[in-house]
Parts: C-alpha cells; sequence; structure tokens
C-alpha cells in the first residue's frame, strides 16, 4: 500500500513539473507563489504542501479537480507553425513559422534551446530532425531545403536547388544519409544529405502539388501524398511507382506516414477523414476514421504503431486506435486556431502540436479529457453581444452558427443555444420590447427569434446573396434593417419577414455596419471602402454623404442618443464622430488603438463612447472632447469583436474569442488601494506571466486560465475555466519568502 501512495505522488510530482516547468525554470519562487494555489484541486504535491505556504495568491473560482491534458503551451512562437518535429529522444521540438524561421525548445520547460535559424527567404513550411538528433532539414516556399545542426544553428548543408514551386515536406531517411523533399511543382526529390546532390528524381506521376513524404523505416520506399487526392508509394532507389494511386479521399491528401513496421500507410485528408491503408496494395484495412469537422492537416503513428494522432483546422487533436478507427484520447482542444502539424513522443506517452495560433502545446496522450462542469456557451469567436433593453439579459452570436441569450447580473445562460443557421451568426439585436431577437449570418439569411421560448418568430429572411453582417432593429421594432456584403442594404417586415424598402445600393463596397437613428427614419452605414453614409429610412435615399472619413474600411458605426451624431469606428485605429447632416468631424478622430477598431458604442446619455479592438483591448472615450476616459481594459486574450453600454450606462459587456466579460465601468474610473499590482490595464504575456508595473514578475497563469481570467473591473466572465482570483494575503516581489507559514 505504501509502495502504491508512493508511486502516486511520484507521478502527480512528474505532472507538476511538467505543467509548471515553464514557470519555475523561469523563477523558482513561482514553485510556491503560482504553481502551488494553481494545482489541481486532487493534486498530491498541492495536498501535501500548500497549508504550509498560506500567503499566496487562491482561486476563487475555476481551479481544476484534476490535471489536464494539456501539459504545456508555448506562445512565444513569433508567427504562425507550419510544422514541428520531436527530436529522437523526446527531449526536444524543432518548429517552422511563417516568418521563415527555425527555434528549437525544451519539450520539459519550453525554453528556447537554439536558434532562431535563419537562411530561408520565405515561409519554412516543413521541419525534421535528422535519425541521430544532430541534424535538422527544413523546407520552404523559397524552393529550397537547408541541414542545420541542430545546436548551433549553423547551416551544415545547402541550400538545395531544384524544385521550380514551394516545397512543401521533408524527411530524412532511417539511416540520416538521404533527404526526400515534395513540392507544389508536382514532384518528389531525393538528396545527398551532406553534398545536397539530387540523387534520385524528379519522382514524376502526381498529377497536383505533393504535400506530404516519407521513407518507409527500411529506407526502401518512399510514400507521397497529393492534392490530386491519390496516395502513391515509390521505390527510393529506382524511382520505379511501387504501388498506387490509392484513390479514396474526396479531397487533397494533407499528410502521409507509414506505421513503424512499414505495412500500413495513414493519410490525413481535407475531406475531414483519416484512412489506413495496405502499404503495398493499396486496400484499405479500416472504414475512414471521422470526427474532425474541418480538414485534417496532419497524421501521425506511435512508435508502437497502435495508435494514430491526427491534427486539424476544427482546432482539435484526437487520438485513434489504429485498428478499428476508434477515438481513444480527445478531441484536445485549448488551440485557437488550425491545428496543422502533430507527433507522437518517442514513449507515446505525450503528443505535440503546432497551431496557426501561434502556438505549441504539448498533451498527455494517456490522460482523456474529463470535464466536471462542461461549459455549454460558444465554442467559436463570439462575434456580436447586446443588452435587453431592460438591461437583464445579453445576446451573444458566435462564429459557431448559434445564438446564446445570458443573465446580465450573474453571467449564466438562460436560453440558447438557438439553432438554424448554417454558418457564422455576425450580428444580433434585441427589439425594443425585449421579446425577440434578430440574427445575421454568412448562410446570407436573417433570423427573428422569441427571447423567450428560443423559437424562430420568423424567417429565415432571404434576399441578400452573400453574407449579412449587421443587423437592427428599427426604434418601433416594425422593421429590420441588413447590411451585406453583396453591397446591398435591406429593410424587412420584423412580423412577416417581407422585405418593405431596398436594395439600397450606391457607389461603395461591402456593408460591415448599419445602424437605424433613433427616431427610426434615417439609417447609417459603414463599408469597406471606408465611406459613412446615411439613408433615408423608406426610400433608400441618400440623405447625407457618402463621408470619407476613413482611409481603412469602417467597420461600426451608430447614432448618439440624440440623433445629431454618428460615431465610427475603423481599421485604420481610429473613430470619429461626425455631424449626422454634414459629416463634418464634431472633434478630432480618437487616437489610442494599436490596432483595428471593431466596434463602437454610444452611452446612454451620449455622452462616453465605448470601444473594442483587434489589440485586445476596450477604451472609453468622452465623447466630446475625445479625451480617454476610461481603459485600456486588457482582459480578453484575442481581438474584441464587440462592446455594448447597458442601458443604465453602468455596465460594458464585450466579446473576444469564446468567451463574454461584463464590466463595471465605475470600477474601471476608481482607483482602490489594491494589495497586489494587479490592475485592469494589466497583460499576460506571451510567456503566461503577469508583469507588474516595473515589469517584476508577478504571478504565472496557466493556458487553461489565461483567456477567462478576471480582471478588477470585471463582474462576471462567461467562457470556459472562468478564473476569479484571491490575491489579498498574496505576497510577492522581494518580500516572497515571507509566503511560509512560520
Amino acid at each position: 500500500m505504501e509502495l502504491k501512495k508512493l508511486r502516486a505522488f511520484i507521478n502527480d510530482a512528474s505532472a507538476f513539473v511538467r505543467y509548471f516547468g515553464m514557470a519555475i525554470a523561469k523563477s523558482a519562487p513561482h514553485v510556491y507563489l503560482s504553481a502551488l494555489p494553481f494545482a489541481p484541486t486532487g493534486s498530491l504535491v498541492s495536498a501535501h504542501y500548500s497549508s504550509s505556504f498560506p500567503r499566496t495568491l487562491r482561486v476563487v473560482r475555476g481551479r481544476l479537480s484534476h490535471w489536464p491534458s494539456s501539459e504545456m503551451v508555448i506562445s512565444n512562437v513569433g508567427d504562425k507553425v507550419h510544422s514541428i518535429a520531436l527530436s529522437p529522444d523526446g527531449q526536444r521540438i524543432v518548429s517552422a513559422s511563417e516568418d521563415r524561421i527555425l527555434r528549437v525548445w525544451n519539450a520539459t520547460t519550453g525554453e528556447t534551446v537554439a536558434g532562431p535559424f535563419t537562411g530561408h527567404t520565405d515561409c519554412v513550411t516543413s521541419v525534421a530532425f535528422s535519425p541521430d538528433g544532430q541534424r535538422i532539414v527544413s523546407g520552404s516556399k523559397d524552393r529550397t531545403i537547408c541541414v542545420w545542426n541542430a545546436t548551433t544553428g549553423e547551416t551544415e548543408a545547402g541550400p538545395f536547388t531544384g524544385h521550380v514551386d514551394s516545397v512543401r515536406s521533408v524527411a530524412f531517411s532511417p539511416d540520416g544519409q538521404r533527404i526526400v523533399s515534395g513540392s507544389n511543382d508536382g514532384t518528389i526529390r531525393v538528396w545527398n544529405t551532406s553534398t545536397g546532390e539530387n540523387i534520385a528524381g524528379p519522382l514524376t506521376g502526381h498529377m497536383d502539388s505533393v504535400m506530404s513524404v516519407a521513407f518507409s523505416p527500411d529506407g526502401q520506399r518512399i510514400v507521397s501524398g497529393s492534392l490530386d487526392r491519390t496516395i502513391r508509394v515509390w521505390n527510393a532507389a529506382t524511382r520505379e511507382k511501387v504501388s498506387g494511386p490509392f484513390t479514396g479521399h474526396t479531397r487533397t491528401v494533407t499528410s502521409v506516414a507509414f506505421s513503424p513496421d512499414g505495412r500500413r500507410i495513414v493519410s490525413g485528408s481535407s475531406d475531414r477523414t483519416i484512412c489506413v491503408w495496405n502499404a503495398m496494395t493499396g486496400e484499405k484495412v479500416a472504414d475512414p476514421f471521422t470526427g474532425h469537422t474541418d480538414p485534417v492537416w496532419s497524421v501521425a503513428f506511435s512508435a508502437d504503431g497502435r495508435h494514430i494522432v491526427s491534427g486539424s483546422s476544427d482546432r482539435t487533436i484526437r487520438m485513434w486506435n489504429a485498428t478499428t478507427g476508434e477515438e481513444v484520447a480527445g478531441p484536445f482542444t485549448g488551440h485557437m486556431d488550425s491545428v496543422m502539424s502533430v507527433a507522437f513522443s518517442p514513449d507515446g506517452q505525450r503528443i505535440v502540436s503546432g497551431s496557426f495560433d501561434r502556438s505549441i502545446r504539448v498533451w498527455n496522450a494517456m490522460r482523456k479529457e474529463r470535464v466536471t462542469h462542461p461549459f455549454t456557451g460558444h465554442t467559436r469567436t463570439v462575434s456580436s453581444v447586446a443588452f435587453s433593453p431592460d438591461g437583464q439579459r445579453i445576446i451573444s452570436g458566435s462564429h459557431d452558427r448559434t445564438i446564446c441569450v445570458w443573465d446580465a447580473t450573474t453571467g449564466e445562460k438562460v436560453a440558447g443555444p438557438l439553432t438554424g443557421h448554417t454558418d457564422m451568426v455576425w450580428s444580433v439585436a434585441c427589439s425594443p420590447d425585449g421579446q425577440r431577437i434578430v440574427s445575421g449570418s454568412s448562410d446570407k439569411t436573417i433570423r427573428v427569434w422569441d427571447a423567450t421560448t428560443g423559437e424562430t418568430a420568423a424567417g429565415p429572411l432571404t434576399g441578400h446573396t452573400s453574407l449579412v453582417m449587421s443587423v437592427a432593429f428599427s426604434p418601433d421594432g416594425q422593421r429590420i434593417v441588413s447590411g451585406s456584403s453583396d453591397i446591398t442594404i435591406r429593410v424587412w417586415n420584423a412580423r412577416t419577414g417581407e422585405q418593405v424598402a431596398g436594395p439600397f445600393t450606391g457607389d461603395m463596397n461591402f456593408f460591415w455596419s448599419v445602424a437605424y437613428s433613433p427616431d427610426g427614419q434615417r439609417i447609417v452605414s459603414g463599408s469597406d471602402d471606408g465611406i459613412i453614409c446615411v439613408w433615408n429610412a423608406t426610400t433608400g435615399e441618400k440623405v447625407a454623404g457618402p463621408f470619407l472619413r476613413h482611409w481603412k474600411p469602417v467597420r461600426s458605426v451608430a447614432f448618439s442618443p440624440d440623433g445629431q451624431r454618428i460615431v465610427s469606428g475603423s481599421y485604420d485605429k481610429t473613430i470619429c464622430v461626425l455631424n449626422a447632416t454634414t459629416g463634418g468631424k464634431v472633434v478630432r478622430p480618437f487616437m489610442g488603438h494599436t490596432d483595428r477598431v471593431m466596434s463602437v458604442a454610444f452611452s446612454p446619455d451620449g455622452q462616453r463612447i465605448v470601444s473594442g479592438s483587434l489589440d485586445r483591448t476596450i477604451r472609453v472615450w468622452n465623447a466630446t472632447t475625445g479625451e480617454k476616459v476610461a481603459g485600456p481594459f486588457t482582459g480578453h486574450t484575442s481581438s474584441v469583436e464587440s462592446v455594448a453600454f447597458s442601458p443604465d450606462g453602468q455596465r460594458i459587456v464585450s466579446s473576444g474569442g469564446e468567451s463574454i466579460r461584463m464590466l463595471d465601468v465605475m470600477a474601471g474610473k476608481t482607483e482602490t488601494a489594491r494589495p497586489v499590482d494587479f490592475p485592469d490595464q494589466s497583460k499576460i504575456n506571451n510567456e503566461g506571466w503577469i508583469l507588474g508595473s516595473n515589469d517584476e514578475l508577478l504571478m504565472w497563469i496557466p493556458p487553461v486560465h489565461r483567456e477567462n481570467l478576471h480582471r478588477p473591473s470585471d463582474i462576471w466572465v462567461a467562457g470556459e475555466h472562468e478564473t476569479l482570483l484571491d490575491l489579498s494575503t498574496f505576497v510577492c516581489g522581494y518580500g516572497w519568502s515571507t509566503c511560509i507559514n512560520t
């Protein structure tokens, strides 16, 4: 029994080190200050030691009950990750990214151990370690292949030239003496690793780009997958085709790999499936593995051949039984963009993934995802939020095609998800009486919903021939206006769904945003060409404008409560306030955001304007002077897509990524004494650290808690793993050693 307990403690300690290794390597005191408090409630290490360190932070809400499958996140990778590979000993990870750079990381701590390796002149698409781990090969869109010293980053061979289009895939032979490459030029080439001599090829036969290549375990064969939807197997020495083409995929074959015994080939495809083939006959040895909802970009066998891992544009990683196709672990979620590359560790215990979200993650392959209290909110970007007229509810629309209704006081979901749209929802609004919700979608339709029951009240309203980007109710609730990328504005009867005015068209680009004036007589629009225009809501005639006040797309427009002014937010990073009749600027443009302004709104009294930006911040401005009166509020970890004031002007709701935040505006304006330097403006850096005013390390936030971590002015956060901290007894900085119970 004692031996069993000891083993359990050792296993837990191992998980503790892997999960917090990055923080501990950076600052050893944070084993007490950050690691112990954030360890799961079921952690034996935390249970044994936490009581001895009472003066640390306390996780009031959101503490995990068990170790998550995601053990480590490396976020400072520079750009979109196209390819990753593990060293043969499993101790290092090499990554290739869109910034043309290779980097090598410690697979336990996430620290950079080599690089950046520079030399390619375009995006690096593929990387691999040599069998002895001493070299790295890379292929690039610059049409070349390079061989690097894995420790120093010096070029040992290359660049190898010969391909006449982008190199998509590279791999070492098992003896490390040869390199195979596949290219958009439709050919495969084999190179001498040391000299760069083209010793075989070009191998021709594919009718389109070669997306993936790999050697067989004995080095005698090469497998290739292509945009032509086929798989072929070649003799690596004679260049002859030995089997194939294997047909069955209905779209591009994006990734191929041999099993460790060389008898099977696994393939992933943009048709969302994974197939396993007999390497000699080309027959499928199992039905296609299904589960991914978007293209599969990468597949790999485990070292024992029993499992297959896959990564997809659906942002998930899945592990499969290689024989039956049963999903045995996953989907592992956490990446915020397409998963482009996956690999097993040599012992099969971990999975490494690289993503277009500019991160690398390490997962425990044996730890199935367990969710004690599953989050039932949105699963993709929340593109639009709005208050109900009484301020009691929040309406949200998402790229996951659904609409949800939330309690504005508690953040609990009270209705939804409302389903019916077949593509992304871009815009939602609540009727003036609070009884109905309108939504506009990429499926080209508008729908009206009963706000209480969630049933469809009208629609789908059809007429637009492209994405519906913006919708709004008229002040009397009788009409709905919609703006679309089909370059038209249309007005609909809110009860019957009949089109009653429009299409309004003009010499401008597609419409990002539309809004009614308070009297319902006018409609303002903002378009992709930077133009703002005011229309007669009945006739569709232009009554003011076009006003060219921005030099990039106008993403959001709104009337002031008195109808005399218009506010606009643009991709040019500025906010403008215009006279609604003349188009003249009432005040100079508001500047402060460092990236695109995605959403703007007036306060109910017209005295303030709130803005949300791609720079991940929310700011509140004096509508008359343009001075910033509150913010920047920095809780969101991705673009702030939508902002709105509550009817009483005391709160702001915002959406960013998959989360929704409710902000107390007055709390944000009032500075109160805090035990720790953690204001609303605090940011989490790429490594997960919250820094103090002097850039000192305050606390390390584990990846799962970062997106939905409360800031001081947040009332609630609706999102998976909402996290609230108590810092009242937290000691840090020079006084950190007093955290121990003496």
